[in-house]
């Protein structure tokens, strides 16, 4: 069978999902793709390979999942069919038609994460505390840009990843692209993208810098715990439902057609 690789570039709520991957006894959005594609292709399995798993409560604006199906799927035609049957927490942005040879996750060069923190009165209502962290004291915008100007470059992360989650062998070196903390209406966005994460990476940063912001721990922090070898004095993870996977980004060459 004449088979097609499509990226689907899906947007999920995570808040009643217990992560992206596949699991037997828990909703995800991973299964819930790969129940919809079951139908759309007559009761031949397809998989729905993501570009990063996200963690219980994550949300995603630009996750990259790659599927093989039929050549009679065009890019669009599967993108109107699959958000036709998907529950109304997943949809399907954009589609697009990839190289033999694409692979969504090791064909990415980055992925871009935002994490919302909310510091005036209105962050506690029920309409942004289910997309954004609630903090109840000041937050010292230098100390933000000071910690966040640390994490650039290449660095080891295993102070800030789950211990015993990557394989033995990982080096847990990532490249930083991007960091900054950015203001915002009522709060602040953490911008942060690299050409990999670990688990929970994202969230033991955002967690450690809010600490320091707030003056819990010293100016500093974040340069000190690159060179430790061990999470064991890293501040507790922000909570998941602040993040959202934003981008992930291929090279033009794993497009047939690149987009504009």
């Amino acid at each position: 069978m004449d088979l097609r690789s499509i990226l689907l570039v899906t947007q999920y709520d995570g808040g009643r999902f217990a992560g992206w991957q596949r699991q037997p006894d828990a909703r995800t959005v991973q299964g819930d793709m790969e129940a919809v594609l079951l139908r759309l292709c007559g009761g031949q399995p397809v998989s729905a390979v993501g570009a990063g798993r996200t963690d219980a409560g994550v949300h995603a604006h630009g996750q990259g999942v790659g599927v093989r199906v039929p050549a009679r799927w065009t890019p669009e035609s599967l993108r109107r069919a699959v958000n036709a049957l998907l529950p109304d927490d997943i949809w399907v942005a954009a589609a697009h038609e990839m190289t033999a040879e694409f692979h969504p996750r090791r064909s990415a060069t980055a992925r871009r994460y935002g994490y919302l923190v909310g510091t005036d009165e209105g962050a506690r209502c029920p309409f942004r505390r289910r997309y954004e962290w609630a903090v109840r004291q000041p937050l010292d915008a230098a100390a933000l840009a000071d910690e966040a100007a640390s994490l650039m470059g290449e660095h080891t992360f295993r102070a800030f990843a789950v211990a015993n989650t990557a394989p033995i062998d990982d080096h847990h070196r990532c490249v930083i692209q991007h960091a900054a903390w950015v203001p915002r209406d009522g709060g602040w966005v953490f911008e942060v993208a690299a050409n990999r994460f670990l688990h929970h990476m994202v969230r033991f940063l955002v967690g450690t810098m809010i600490d320091v912001a707030q003056g819990r721990r010293p100016r500093g922090t974040i340069a000190r715990l690159l060179v430790t070898p061990d999470n064991h004095d890293t501040s507790a993870p922000a909570p998941a439902h602040g993040l959202s996977l934003r981008q992930v980004v291929y090279p033009a060459s794993c497009y047939v057609v690149p987009p504009a």
